[in-house]
């Protein structure tokens, strides 16, 4: 080792090893100095550098290492090359969970599931998060809260449907108001007891020259309706005659209604089945198809309480038409015996007492029914293959060979509502019997053919016996939950049919059509207005 001293003084000493050369003038030592503040300066920059980037590094090895304990098969497998990449974690999660989630469906059997604990999402990512559960846990625990959901949805629309069927029960205050005040009037108002129709118009009833109208109801509000749009829209109302068949109990407000309200010149003749003189034979076949269709409707409400009042899968909402009260009604069923009821009648037009009348109905007394007994509209307005109404397969059961081998279940049902009836033709056929038949073999066949109702035997009578009618006669369905049918065809249809639990004058109506039955209420009346009918 050698020293070197300046000859100026002492400013510097420069040591070095033996061997080494210098350059002049101590050039070595000025280097070496240089090297050493270069090495400074880096240290500072590396320790900066690292305080920076070591951070995000512990975080980001820290994920990785959490994400591997469900996704990887062994932590190593989330590192290294992976380490600044998360676009293969993310696919991997995503394929995890998705063949998780498939194979907790194909475990279930059918994707059911079992009934879970948790109630909400918090819950389950609390759940998740305490115990720690791999991803396949949570795939499981997810997909059954989704069916349970699920299944609680399909059962609150159920239960509506149901509640919204079962609304259609009741009879709204106003109208037992109505009944209630109009039979107060018959018992002290003469003008209200007065025959009808009067005497010079009785010959009208069997008139065959005359429009007649039938009209099976027991609701005056309704068939005060039907009949002032019949005739506010029939060019020549004087040609009308109303035959209105009611119960024993309507029949005196329906009397006392009619009698102080005539309808124009039009003719009503209102009539109680009391005072109806069949013979005895009728009487025995009446009693025994009410009696066959309350078995009938019993079977199916009963089938509905047991499934707690939702649908069989595959099955339609027509199956809730045990809760129709006009099941059991017995003026619904009178129609099969109407020849019975007017025997000296030729040809008649049966209005049910929810229809509204738009347009005149003189031409379909001219109709030729081509030898038929009825006429109903059984093509739509909505096209090739669009039933109006509904079709076979919604009123019978084709598992059944007794009805697979008579019907087509993708067939359309004629519409029943406004139809046309030659009761001539009609008295030459056997479809009174026929009726009488297959409710029998009802009966015989455990009581499953068909759903309940007064139509379903009905069209089974009538088979070939049916004439097709103009789409624009009847337009129906105006009594379900929505209307579908355009309003240029509402407007332009001669017979609007509220079929359908949401009658006009009840509140669960839709109201975008409830406007057209209403305007041909007489809001001007005393009782009317008494009983809050409009408000």
């Amino acid at each position: 080792m050698k020293f070197y001293i300046s000859a100026t003084g002492i400013k510097k000493v420069t040591i070095s090893n033996p061997g080494v050369k210098f350059g002049k003038g101590g050039g070595g030592g000025g280097g070496c100095a240089v090297a050493r503040r270069f090495s400074g300066r880096s240290l500072l920059l590396l320790l900066l550098l690292l305080a920076i980037v070591l951070p995000f590094v512990f975080v980001r090895f820290a994920f990785l290492v959490l994400e591997s304990a469900s996704v990887c098969d062994s932590p190593l497998d989330c590192m290294g090359l992976r380490l600044f990449s998360g676009g293969d974690t993310t696919l991997k999660i995503r394929e995890e969970l998705t063949r998780a989630l498939v194979e907790e469906t194909d475990q279930d059997g059918n994707g059911k599931g079992k009934k879970g604990s948790l109630e909400s999402f918090d819950d389950l990512v609390r759940e998740m998060t305490i115990k720690r559960r791999d991803i396949r846990a949570f795939a499981s625990v997810t997909k059954k809260m989704l069916l349970q959901m699920e299944r609680k949805v399909q059962s609150a629309k159920h239960h509506e449907l149901v509640y919204w069927h079962l609304a259609s029960h009741g009879i709204p205050k106003c109208l037992h108001c109505l009944s209630l005040r109009l039979t107060e009037e018959y018992s002290v108002n003469a003008l209200a007891r007065t025959r009808l129709p009067p005497p010079e118009f009785v010959s009208r009833l069997t008139d065959p020259s005359f429009h007649h109208v039938v009209i099976l109801t027991d609701n005056v509000l309704a068939a005060s309706v039907v009949i002032s749009s019949t005739v506010k829209n029939a060019v020549n109302p004087e040609k009308f005659v109303f035959h209105i068949v009611t119960d024993k109990k309507t029949y005196t407000p329906m009397h006392a209604w009619f009698a102080i309200n005539s309808a124009s010149s039009s003719v009503v003749e209102v009539k109680g089945l009391h005072q109806y003189d069949w013979p005895q034979e009728v009487n025995f076949n009446v009693k025994e198809m009410l009696e066959i269709h309350r078995l009938i409707w019993r079977r199916h409400y009963q089938d509905l309480r047991d499934s707690d009042y939702s649908f069989v899968e595959g099955t339609h909402e027509q199956s809730l038409q045990a809760l129709n009260p006009s099941c059991l009604a017995l003026l619904n069923h009178l129609r099969i015996y109407i020849p019975k009821l007017f025997p000296d009648l030729n040809k008649i037009v049966l209005l049910d007492d929810d229809v509204v009348v738009q347009r005149d109905l003189s031409s379909l007394w001219e109709t030729d029914l081509n030898g038929k007994v009825v006429g109903a509209v059984v093509d739509s307005w909505c096209g090739n293959n669009c039933c109006p109404g509904r079709k076979y397969k919604d009123y019978f059961n084709f598992s059944h060979p007794l009805i697979s081998s008579k019907l087509l279940q993708d067939d359309c049902a004629w519409l029943s509502g406004m139809n046309v009836f030659d009761l001539k033709a009609w008295r030459l056929t056997n479809i009174t019997e026929a009726y009488s038949t297959w409710l029998r073999l009802s009966v015989s066949s455990g009581l499953q053919l068909w759903q309940p109702g007064a139509l379903p035997p009905t069209l089974l009578a009538f088979r070939g016996f049916t004439q097709s009618l103009d789409p624009s006669w009847h337009v129906a369905g105006l009594g379900s939950r929505s209307v579908e049918s355009p309003e240029d065809i509402l407007e332009s249809a001669a017979v609007l049919h509220f079929s359908g639990p949401a009658k006009p004058w009840l509140e669960i109506s839709n109201a975008e059509v409830r406007s057209l039955w209403y305007r041909y209420v007489n809001s001007s009346n005393m009782f009317i207005r008494k009983c809050k009918i409009i408000n």
